[in-house]
């Protein structure tokens, strides 16, 4: 199956650190070129170096996922450098977790601009080329959240199912030609919980990932299983996370 990972071009979003650095080096050391997008360009350029230091082919366009021309420059960066885009990976994500009565009005719009629209930007960019080529396959990272519903995710959730709604849609709509896969972490041991602003979920949130949260590597080999399959066969949702995860 790797060999089907060979050549293939993939953009990838919030390609920085957590779970879209460590796809980035994977698919890369199974012979895809990479180009990596993020807001952090210091840390983009020694992730490109790095992979290159081990033969692998990477590239990277800073992209804030906000908005929709971050991403078409994305994209179309891609198919300028390499003549296509084979897969896309909408990672990037944002967490504020709290109480919907806090009313934290701020974090929500943060949640819906980078986790549902920052995806559905990503997949209209990429779409007219998958059209074009006749080809194409998008990897959204989801969550668990939105498969477990619990307090203090409410709004976290909705963006992640929203997500989830959308895909199922588009499976459908399409003819086959352009798939799309959905990947559901759960506990992974990333920087995620650095952003978020409530202290009290925060330390417990980081508590969880301490004790349980399995390697992001975990992650980068579910996307390598989906995108390495035939071209009539789609892998449509994978649920990854720590064997002790309620």
């Amino acid at each position: 199956m790797m060999q089907n990972i060979k050549g293939k071009v993939v953009a990838i979003t919030g390609a920085s650190s957590g779970m879209g650095k460590a796809i980035a080096i994977e698919l890369a050391k199974n012979g895809a070129k990479v180009v990596l997008g993020a807001r952090r360009t210091e840390q983009l350029q020694e992730l490109v170096e790095e992979i290159k230091s081990k033969g692998g082919e990477a590239t990277f366009v800073q992209t804030d996922v906000k908005h929709k021309t971050g991403l078409v420059r994305l994209v179309n960066t891609t198919v300028e450098h390499s003549g296509k885009l084979d897969v896309i990976v909408n990672n990037a994500g944002v967490s504020q977790l709290s109480r919907i009565d806090e009313l934290d009005i701020d974090g929500w719009e943060e949640m819906i601009d980078i986790n549902l629209k920052g995806v559905l930007y990503g997949m209209a960019a990429a779409i007219p080329i998958f059209k074009q080529q006749q080809s194409g396959h998008i990897v959204n990272i989801i969550s668990t959240s939105g498969i477990k519903i619990v307090p203090m995710q409410g709004v976290y959730a909705g963006t992640k199912n929203a997500i989830r709604t959308i895909a199922e849609a588009f499976r459908q709509e399409s003819n086959g030609k352009i798939r799309i896969t959905g990947i559901s972490p759960g506990f992974v041991k990333t920087d995620f919980a650095n952003n978020i602003k409530n202290e009290e979920v925060k330390t417990a949130i980081q508590k969880g990932m301490e004790q349980i949260a399995i390697d992001p590597i975990a992650i980068a080999n579910a996307v390598i299983y989906a995108i390495s399959q035939p071209d009539n066969v789609e892998i449509g949702d994978i649920v990854i996370r720590p064997s002790k995860q309620n």
